[in-house]
């Protein structure tokens, strides 16, 4: 396991939007201290996701969000787990049902941070706020799965192409978050995995 803070102090941005998200990350970290993986950090707090997609890279498992009314890929808070690629795999299981999930490296294929507007969460109202993600790549065999829906957070799981997620994404910034991803890890194809370069040399 790499602690949450050495994956972010070595992160290599690929653009200058993630260098500016990298940043305000650490910024936030050395501002909250400990607080930054629990949801008591109230303006800014950490979440792992994970960009589930089949060995030819074609294929991405999404699930239908109850909140946002799109098609998303799965995650959620650290809630003071450090290891946040264990966060992105578990949430990926109990969100789709998955399994036989692969971490193609340990390290985030990217990383952003997302705006959270106010919304309501099991009765609850939950104020604006931001997410400083670390996205993860996961490999899944689309045979033999016995996908589920986790009906208090989405209600449909399907795997979608990769190419067309427009035509299903109602969330416009997250495009491209999510077409970035497709771009590094097609990147990495032709290499072994443990070789798939950091995200600077993907873009």
């Amino acid at each position: 396991m790499t602690d949450y803070l050495t994956l972010l102090e070595t992160y290599s941005p690929g653009d200058p939007r993630e260098a500016a998200d990298k940043a305000l990350m650490l910024d936030c970290c050395r501002r909250y201290g400990e607080k930054i993986l629990t949801r008591e950090a109230l303006a800014a707090h950490i979440t792992a996701s994970a960009f589930v997609m089949s060995p030819d890279f074609r294929w991405v498992l999404m699930a239908w969000h109850n909140i946002y009314k799109s098609w998303a890929w799965t995650g959620g808070h650290a809630d003071g787990e450090r290891d946040l690629l264990a966060v992105a795999l578990r949430e990926a299981q109990e969100e789709t049902g998955v399994q036989n999930l692969t971490p193609l490296r340990e390290a985030p294929l990217s990383m952003e941070v997302l705006t959270v507007c106010p919304h309501q969460k099991r009765g609850e109202e939950v104020s604006a706020h931001l997410h400083l993600n670390f996205s993860f790549l996961l490999l899944a065999p689309r045979e033999g799965q016995r996908l589920r829906e986790k009906p208090d957070e989405n209600s449909g799981v399907d795997w979608l192409p990769a190419d067309r997620l427009a035509d299903y994404c109602t969330e416009p910034e997250m495009l491209p978050v999510y077409s970035r991803l497709v771009r590094r890890a097609r990147a990495g194809l032709e290499k072994p995995f443990a070789s798939i370069p950091p995200a600077g040399e993907c873009e």
